[in-house]
């Protein structure tokens, strides 16, 4: 599983690649800040996709262990996930600020 994710991911490298194909038409100096503001809106967004699973797996269990506690548990969890998708959305606004 993870020699098809590392293959997978390689092959979408290597298709994202072709930005760098044509220098721009003021000089030659490529401007780097877009390309890593994308990669790193991927890195947050995949992280924050893993971090809002294992919450809601973990709330999920506690509310099984513990019905009675629900509702607090309910509300922790929805001020996490809150949390949690902030950051998705700060690096949404720092890729719109790179262009």
């Amino acid at each position: 599983m993870k020699r098809k994710f590392m293959g997978a991911a390689g092959l979408l490298m290597l298709l994202g690649s072709p930005i760098f194909a044509q220098t721009p038409a003021g000089g030659g100096t490529t401007d780097w800040h877009l390309p890593f503001a994308y990669l790193a809106m991927g890195i947050a967004s995949g992280l924050c996709g893993l971090g809002q699973g294992k919450a809601v797996a973990s709330a999920t269990e506690g509310m099984a262990r513990n019905p009675g506690a629900a509702a607090a548990i309910r509300g922790a969890l929805i001020l996490g996930l809150v949390l949690i998708e902030s950051l998705a959305l700060y690096t949404l606004v720092i890729t719109y600020v790179a262009k």
